[in-house]
């Protein structure tokens, strides 16, 4: 008995011959479709299972050969059977079969025949389809095998590991605990170095000029500036007379052992003699006044202003916040409280320094540490060992008699000396150029010099002005450092502070002088009696005023004619 579910699909380019061969198999039983379109064909075998195919040589359009590949090679025809309808020769049955038919039938055909065929073609393709279907069944239970082995081969191990896992459960568990014990105390190690680190950080910023000030405490600082500066006038009152006492004492020594002299007479004209040749000359004076007449407006205020940032993330560091009064937030230590997160403003680093003009173009010759305050600079290295960068926020120039603020750019640091070349535009501003010397006539032992520049900033500024002034410029600031020289500048009151003094020692690396000066008189000129500037001011050793150091001129011409 036929099975009536097995489909036919003939395609048949002969109408006769299509409608014969769909009575004789349907009246065998078999459900048919028919059509003498290869594409419809094609299409009607991707939307329903074919079990045969009668395929028609000699249809329209057809090459056999790329028929029976796409019906042999498709997934949906897996298995499907091939009889070829041929109107040729043997020669043409032959070709047919190699090109992957099943069978052959020639027309005409008998239709006990054709039927004979198709049974035989459809029986064939289910033994193929029973076969197919056992080898797959074996298969998937191959590999359920190999599955059931492996668990069984897990369990085994798990059986022959169960009798050691209590043991190493205990041993990892100890295990665990030990490495949280060291992990804790490596934890609170690193926590304490941190914060450590932190309040060290803390600690040094709030050292530092940050910009951040109150008004009383301007006030309070100006004030202490100009007492230290009056002090520092009467120490070095009291030492000029003490060293000329002590410089007249042999004379005296020497009027006291003539007899039949007027001891006090020559005693007095004796110390007159010795207080008059220490004290500076009239001439020595008027080369000095002469220097500060001609080019005490070319001595520039620096002022840098340096900001924080973290390396990897480029984030500023901030105060956490600001209190009532305007002053930073401040943790238990008393040092402000600072964070990459912080809500406050950026802490800003304010610094000050000396410079001077030396072409007509606006360069400026000052300290390498002046034009980057963080160069050899012990307290800024503390932050940096911290993952931070220092970031020039801004450097500017302000020139004795001028309102105006000058932008500075550097142009050139010296690789051999404590140099750099800054520029501003100065615009309309006329100011001369400092002449440099660096001949070995320029330098000479025991000469006098005079040196210009702003040591201690603009605390010596402040201090030179009265307290009304002060209250002032501190009321209309707030306290910012940047607002405060502005409002110095408006006023004029920025100019250089002079001193005198002698040469000590002239070396080949640096110049030794007397002439008083202090941090932010670095980059300051140095001037012989001739007006020539010699050196330039870039160290000082605290509490003895003889030893001021100051760069040779030649390695300022070495960096300038680059």
């Amino acid at each position: 008995m036929t099975p009536e579910h097995e489909k036919i699909l003939v395609m048949d380019g002969d109408v006769s011959s299509r409608g014969t061969l769909e009575e004789v198999l349907r009246g065998a039983g078999y459900d048919v479709s028919t059509t003498e379109v290869c594409h419809e064909g094609l299409e009607l075998t991707r939307n329903r299972k074919v079990d045969l195919f009668l395929l028609d040589s000699g249809l329209p359009g057809v090459i056999c050969g790329d028929v029976l590949a796409e019906l042999k090679g498709a997934s949906l025809t897996e298995g499907t059977r091939v009889i070829v309808l041929e109107t040729g020769g043997a020669q043409e049955r032959a070709r047919a079969l190699d090109l992957g038919a099943d069978d052959v039938v020639s027309r005409p055909w008998d239709s006990i025949e054709m039927l004979s065929r198709v049974r035989h073609q459809l029986r064939a393709k289910k033994v193929h389809d029973e076969l197919r279907e056992r080898t797959l069944i074996a298969e998937q239970g191959q590999e359920l095998s190999r599955t059931a082995f492996h668990a069984l081969a897990v369990t085994e191990k798990m059986k022959r590991d169960a009798y050691t896992i209590g043991r190493g459960l205990k041993i990892g568990v100890a295990a665990l605990l030990v490495m949280a014990g060291v992990m804790g105390v490596i934890y609170l190690r690193f926590s304490r170095r941190v914060n450590t680190e932190a309040r060290r950080t803390s600690a040094m910023i709030a050292r530092l000029n940050l910009g951040l000030m109150r008004q009383e405490d301007l006030i309070a600082q100006a004030h202490k500036a100009s007492a230290a500066i009056a002090r520092a006038a009467a120490e070095s009152a009291q030492a000029d007379k003490e060293r000329i006492a002590k410089q007249s004492q042999p004379l005296h020594q020497q009027h006291r052992a003539r007899p039949g002299e007027e001891g006090g007479t020559s005693r007095d004209q004796g110390a007159e003699t010795e207080t008059a040749r220490l004290r500076p000359s009239p001439s020595e004076a008027s080369v000095a006044q002469q220097i500060i007449h001609s080019y005490a407006d070319s001595v520039c205020l620096i002022h840098a202003v340096v900001a924080f940032r973290d390396k990897a993330t480029r984030q500023r560091l901030r105060y956490v916040g600001l209190n009532p009064d305007g002053g930073p937030m401040i943790d238990d230590q008393g040092n402000p409280e600072l964070s990459l997160e912080g809500l406050g403003p950026d802490v800003l680093v304010h610094s000050f320094g000396t410079g001077f003009l030396v072409g007509a173009r606006g360069q400026i010759l000052t300290n390498h540490h002046v034009a980057e305050p963080w160069w050899d600079n012990d307290d800024l290295s503390s932050v940096t060992s911290q993952g931070l960068e220092p970031v020039m926020e801004k450097m500017e120039a302000y020139f004795p008699g001028s309102p105006r603020t000058f932008a500075l750019s550097t142009e050139r640091i010296s690789p051999d000396a404590d140099l750099a070349l800054v520029h501003a535009e100065l615009g309309d501003l006329k100011r001369v150029a400092l002449i440099i010397d660096a001949s070995r006539t320029g330098s000479i032992g025991g000469e006098p010099v005079v040196l210009m520049g702003y040591p201690t900033g603009i605390d010596a500024v402040l201090a030179r002005a009265n307290d009304s002034t002060v209250r002032e410029i501190a009321a209309t600031s707030h306290g910012d450092l940047n607002q405060v020289v502005t409002e110095l500048a408006k006023r004029n009151l920025i100019h250089p502070v002079i001193t005198q003094g002698h040469l000590g020692d002239v070396l080949q690396d640096k110049i030794i002088y007397d002439a008083q000066t202090t941090s932010g008189g670095s980059g300051g000129p140095l001037f012989n009696p001739q007006g020539r500037v010699i050196g330039i001011n870039y160290a000082i050793i605290r509490g003895f005023g003889g030893s001021n150091f100051g760069i040779p001129s030649r390695f300022a011409l070495a960096l300038i004619s680059r």
